[in-house]
């Protein structure tokens, strides 16, 4: 199967939400890149020290993968992050946002194979399997919806001030609700990601007060 074929492979039902950002099943992903590429192998890159990572006291951790079929290899890295999407390390450190300051705390085996099978599903998207996601689109390329496209509507002023008072009374910053979304300012914000951005929000209030 070429690129633009597995660009049009829809992978919505197999995808979740978490924190405001869309995860594909590392299972369903590469079970689905088998039946279209029996060929396909992978690999977790080892070091010198048998570890599938590499660690840098400032920076933190990092995995690699790499799949081959048809030939062709493609390579991808990732770093080992925690939930609000942090680097992390060997040990706790401490991140200042506009409204608090958060731990980060240090990285245990389980983080590092979440990070490797999240790698794994992001390098196969560069055969083109759920490329469309890291994209920021709803639909593979050259799938039309049944109705047609509209533009979507924006978040006037009211709805500007109650997601960014609520992001403050939970603690989350408006830089990681921006970057969560791919958008400059919260002024770009388009009605479905207000509401998404709320539930995100009113969850990490749940997770808080429990």
């Amino acid at each position: 199967m070429n690129f633009e074929e597995m660009c049009s492979v829809n992978v919505n039902d197999k995808t979740e939400d978490k924190n405001g950002l869309t995860y594909l099943s590392w299972a369903w992903a590469w079970a689905e890149f088998k039946k279209l590429c029996p060929d396909a192998v992978y690999e977790v890159k080892k070091f010198e020290n048998g570890l599938p990572y590499v660690y840098d006291a400032n920076t933190g951790y990092m995995v690699f993968t790499s799949v081959t079929t048809g030939g062709i290899t493609h390579e991808m890295w990732l770093p080992v992050m925690d939930g609000n999407n942090k680097a992390m390390k060997s040990k706790p450190y401490e991140v200042q946002t506009k409204y608090k300051t958060i731990t980060i705390q240090p990285a245990t085996m389980f983080d590092v194979n979440k990070a490797i099978m999240r790698c794994l599903v992001k390098n196969l998207a560069m055969f083109g399997l759920g490329l469309y996601i890291y994209a920021g689109e709803d639909l593979p390329e050259g799938e039309d919806s049944a109705e047609p496209v509209v533009k979507e509507p924006m978040i006037d002023a009211k709805h500007l001030e109650l997601i960014t008072g609520f992001a403050q009374e939970v603690g989350v910053s408006i830089d990681t609700i921006c970057r969560t979304f791919r958008i400059n300012s919260l002024q770009d914000m388009t009605m479905r990601m207000y509401e998404r951005a709320f539930q995100m929000l009113k969850k990490e209030s749940e997770r808080k007060t429990s």
